[in-house]
């Protein structure tokens, strides 16, 4: 890594007010209109990031409107099926949207990765490291409905694997050094899953890039509305997680009161490990001396040439008054140790 106790972020930040407003009245606007919305809020993201002093920052996925549906807008051979959610209630995971497959599965312009990495080299200052963040397929097969083409959610994964392979093989093209590819639907269902299948299906996604760009895969319990999904436990994904071809695992920590802390070393023993010490999903604003008292307990279990800290998961459930303080406080907990090694 570049320095010890790096300091990153997994990929969204909160949607600017206005933001919000535009993307629920779209048809108010005209394209040179949205065009300008995004340039400026990917330009509010970055400078609240490099405000906070972050070494990794991103785009904030400011053009997405959710964290994988959006993905589905590049997909040929599906159709948004508005009868298979839950309306009414709680907000839960199945309120989300789901598709039906209606054809082969394709993605023949890409899924728009690559146009979100080159307007982030135009918008961001010198200096940070730029990250570009991606779905994994079996994440990404998660909102799409099995047919008699494709029975179950194991051959959907295989149909969208080769289209995140070739958006990976892009982003490099691009130049992109930094990229994670998210894969939180592995980490919830590795309880009951066959975890091996898991990182087949995940080493054969990135193969093409394997030692071109610093390659993480971010882990987590989910996140829509703030609210977890799956069984939140490390142990499962021990001992067949550690072979997954990263540079570095981005672990869930601070929302799970570190539980399971022990489990990072022998993450730690194949790969970098990057800490989610910041709670995404609670509006107490972790202090400074939080901050340094986390990194002290991370480090018991990962060398400090090995650990980068971050939030838990994307920031976009999160209020942005909240997360730019929580930002803010993370990278000067951070500073503050390393300054002491």
């Amino acid at each position: 890594m570049s320095k010890p106790i790096r300091t990153t972020v997994i990929g969204s930040y909160p949607f600017p007010g206005w933001l919000e407003f535009v993307s629920q009245n779209l048809d108010k606007f005209g394209a040179a209109d949205i065009e300008e919305a995004i340039e400026d809020a990917v330009t509010t993201a970055i400078h609240d990031q490099v405000r906070a002093g972050l070494d990794v920052i991103t785009d904030g996925e400011q053009t997405r409107l959710d964290f994988n549906l959006s993905f589905y807008g590049f997909i040929q051979g599906i159709r948004n099926n508005t009868s298979a959610t839950r309306k009414f209630g709680p907000a839960a995971h199945d309120q989300r949207g789901k598709h039906d497959i209606v054809g082969n599965l394709t993605a023949p312009n890409g899924l728009g990765a690559v146009a979100e990495y080159e307007r982030l080299k135009r918008l961001a200052p010198e200096g940070p490291i730029l990250k570009a963040s991606i779905p994994g397929p079996y994440t990404l097969s998660g909102r799409l409905l099995p047919n008699n083409t494709y029975k179950d959610r194991y051959e959907i994964t295989e149909a969208l694997l080769p289209i995140v392979r070739r958006e990976l093989e892009a982003l490099i093209e691009a130049g992109c050094k930094e990229i994670t590819v998210d894969e939180p639907s592995m980490s919830c269902y590795a309880y009951k899953a066959d975890t091996k299948r898991f990182v087949d299906i995940f080493n054969r996604t990135v193969a093409p890039i394997s030692g071109k760009c610093n390659l993480s895969t971010h882990l987590c319990f989910g996140n829509f509305k703030g609210r977890p999904v799956g069984y939140r436990s490390i142990k499962p994904m021990l001992p067949d997680f550690l072979d997954l071809n990263v540079n570095e695992i981005h672990v869930e920590m601070a929302n799970r009161e570190f539980s399971e802390i022990e489990l990072l070393a022998p993450f730690a023993e194949k790969m970098n490990v990057a800490v989610g010490i910041i709670d995404v999903k609670n509006y107490y604003i972790e202090s400074v001396e939080d901050v340094v008292d986390r990194i002290n307990r991370c480090l018991t279990y990962v060398p400090a040439e090995k650990l980068s800290v971050a939030p838990d998961c994307g920031l976009s459930q999160t209020a942005r008054w909240a997360a730019k303080q929580k930002l803010f406080n993370m990278v000067a907990g951070a500073k503050k140790i390393r300054e002491s090694l």
